[in-house]
């Protein structure tokens, strides 16, 4: 049984078509990476299996259990969910609002206490923990937040643009975190950064204007959309031959684009096996003395802007 599974899902606000018919399913104790541009629907989404809101059609199960309708105690107790803008109470400290949610879903006070610890550690707040959250940094708040939505020990934890606003050292520190509660949940993550996804989600479901484009896991997404390049490049002393062979290059039928920056030469193939048989040969034909020859790897981003750039067209 998957931990999500969603079938023809659609949102409407009065003529605006947020959702259109979304379906798919997450893997139980997987990490789910939803990835889209802003404004794809990503957040509308959440918020209808969260319970937050109602679809205007479609149906929706998180570990068996149907979303029916907004504000559902079962599903509550079943899930954690950080917002990607969380509130908190400013004058508790990290100890007071951690154990006022425990107490909210009815943690005897040695649960709380045995949770509060273990959560606090999970999420390094430790020495802040006395400390007023109003006076905590982004980053701060941000894993103090990861840790309510983990104090009722969810089965499946929903995270909306995590680590957006955070800088590079807070985004590393909160990844991190996610990437450690591999197996123990099920992680359903919203971003629009491909770097996050690519770094720590074993499955990708990407959306765009409240569709849902693809959903495959990360090597089967680079098998099927990448793009395979080569880069090349030629020692100062022959630099004055590569005019001459990238033009005969981009006649070849196994060449789909050719680009040029200086002695660097980047060759998109249009068939891998053929460009890897005869790529650096004909570059010795041609006389250049090479300093680099490299096979790039694909790149999230690459499947991501192909796939987005080729619906859109479509449409």
């Amino acid at each position: 049984m998957p931990a999500i599974r969603v079938e023809g899902l659609r949102k409407s606000f009065g003529r605006a078509l947020a959702l259109d018919g979304l379906t798919f399913s997450v893997p139980e104790g997987s990490v789910f990476g939803f990835l889209g541009p802003n404004g794809a629907g990503k957040t509308t989404t959440i918020r209808i299996l969260t319970g937050l809101a109602r679809a205007t059609t479609g149906r929706a199960w998180i570990a068996g259990k149907q979303v029916v309708s907004p504000g559902a105690q079962d599903l509550a107790r079943i899930i954690g969910y950080l917002p990607e803008e969380p509130a908190f109470y400013p004058w508790m400290t990290p100890v007071d609002y951690l154990d006022y949610v425990g107490r909210i879903f009815g943690q005897s006070a040695t649960g709380r206490r045995e949770r509060v610890a273990e959560l606090l550690k999970l999420v390094e707040l430790i020495e802040v923990q006395a400390r007023r959250i109003g006076g905590l940094s982004r980053g701060m708040r941000q894993r103090l937040g990861l840790a309510q939505a983990l104090m009722n020990r969810p089965q499946v934890l929903f995270l909306d643009e995590p680590v957006s606003a955070l800088d590079p050292a807070g985004r590393r520190d909160v990844l991190a975190m996610i990437d450690r509660l591999r197996g123990q949940c099920t992680v359903f993550m919203s971003t629009h950064i491909l770097a996050d996804v690519e770094r720590v989600c074993d499955t990708v479901g990407i959306i765009s204007r409240g569709r849902l484009l693809v959903e495959a896991n990360q090597e089967e997404l680079l098998a099927r959309y990448a793009t395979p390049a080569f880069a090349l490049e030629s020692d100062p002393a022959t630099a004055g031959l590569l005019p001459s062979w990238v033009e005969g290059l981009r006649a070849c039928s196994w060449v789909a684009s050719v680009g040029v920056e200086g002695t660097l030469v980047r060759v998109v193939a249009s068939d891998t096996d053929v460009a890897r048989r005869e790529l650096l040969p004909s570059a010795l034909r041609a006389g250049l003395v090479l300093t680099r020859f490299e096979t790039l790897r694909p790149s999230l981003e690459d499947v991501f802007l192909r796939i987005v750039g080729e619906r859109g067209e479509k449409e």
